[in-house]
């Protein structure tokens, strides 16, 4: 990806959503900031806001997964708040597979020696970072 274009990532969450944003060449995911989950419309308006605020072409939206690729209910919660993004702004938004980035930002903290009471407040930032590195790299094969 050679875009100046940043793209904010998200993991959607019942009680927080994640957010992350690449730098400016598309390279790097970097940890934003957490929403507190609110209603969908809530999380939908704060959602386009970032996206206003970074300028952002592109929202990477986390699309749950379960282990034998069928989908569940958290992945149509993704599907509805994606629906309810998308009037909200003009940028493009993409629902990306996101089975095990929770369980993968998790063993980055730990292994970074973060307990699990430091990681609540930063765990979702670390999976919106794993939703759109995963995109960024798949882009760039």
């Amino acid at each position: 990806m050679t875009s100046t274009a940043r793209v904010l990532g998200v993991d959607p969450g019942a009680a927080r959503i994640g957010l992350a944003l690449s730098d400016e060449i598309g390279c790097m995911a970097h940890p934003l900031r957490t929403l507190r989950g609110g209603s969908e419309a809530e999380n939908a308006r704060a959602i386009a806001e970032v996206v206003r605020e970074k300028s952002c072409p592109t929202v990477i939206l986390g699309l749950p997964r379960n282990m034998n690729g069928t989908y569940g209910p958290a992945a149509e919660k993704s599907r509805s708040l994606a629906a309810a993004l998308q009037p909200l702004t003009e940028a493009r938004v993409i629902l990306w597979d996101e089975r095990l980035t929770t369980a993968a930002a998790t063993r980055r903290l730990q292994e970074a020696g973060r307990n699990s009471r430091e990681q609540r407040s930063v765990i979702d930032q670390a999976a919106a970072v794993q939703i759109l590195q995963d995109w960024l790299d798949a882009q760039s094969v």
